[in-house]
């Protein structure tokens, strides 16, 4: 009896393993905030890495203020993508958003259901993994969602572009629900040396 009351107790401390997170409860979590702010660790495809603060808009916004020594400022107004670099004399750099998987979590109203837009969905136990893709646009890349769950929190993204190269961007802790003004998404310049990519 002792044997097996040991057993059990073993079994009660051992950590309990997570469900897959279902693609509805990851597309009511991203649909259940409008704004959130926190820290980010991006690991660059050449294997450099980067941190800074990260300030998040649904739909459509997003703001990637890096840490010195960086001098770049990434911007997302709802419509193009601008890219700051504080060491360039031309201007900051445009895409469109659309044409990027970040408008997969930026969009209005996230539906990972739809067909043919995730092409992977697994759990290792402790995260559960998503990759999302446009069904219409494969050519643009892709995104991996990496979230915990109980509660639910994204806690990482890899974006794979359509040249091939990987980003990887950290999440800290998200603060959701905080008010960010629409002026802290104006990409300063925007106009100048536009990569029109339509």
């Amino acid at each position: 009896m002792r044997l097996i009351a040991f057993a059990l107790g073993l079994l009660l401390a051992t950590p309990a393993v997570a469900e897959k997170l279902s693609l509805n409860e990851i597309s009511q979590y991203l649909n259940g905030f409008k704004t959130a702010s926190g820290e980010f660790t991006q690991i660059n495809d050449d294997g450099t890495i980067s941190t800074g603060q990260i300030y998040i808009k649904r739909p459509g916004r997003v703001r990637f203020e890096y840490n010195p020594p960086e001098q770049i400022l990434v911007v997302a107004d709802g419509d193009t993508v601008g890219v700051v670099d504080g060491k360039s004399n031309t201007g900051p750099e445009a895409y469109p958003l659309h044409r990027t998987p970040l408008k997969i979590i930026l969009a209005r109203n996230v539906d990972l259901s739809r067909a043919r837009m995730v092409t992977g969905h697994v759990s290792d136990g402790k995260t559960t993994t998503v990759r999302a893709q446009d069904p219409e646009n494969p050519e643009y890349g892709s995104i991996e969602l990496v979230f915990t769950a109980s509660p639910v929190e994204l806690r990482q993204w890899v974006i794979n572009d359509g040249a091939g190269s990987r980003t990887t961007v950290v999440l800290g802790d998200l603060n959701k629900g905080v008010s960010l003004d629409n002026e802290r998404f104006v990409i300063p310049g925007k106009g100048v040396n536009t990569q029109d990519r339509q």
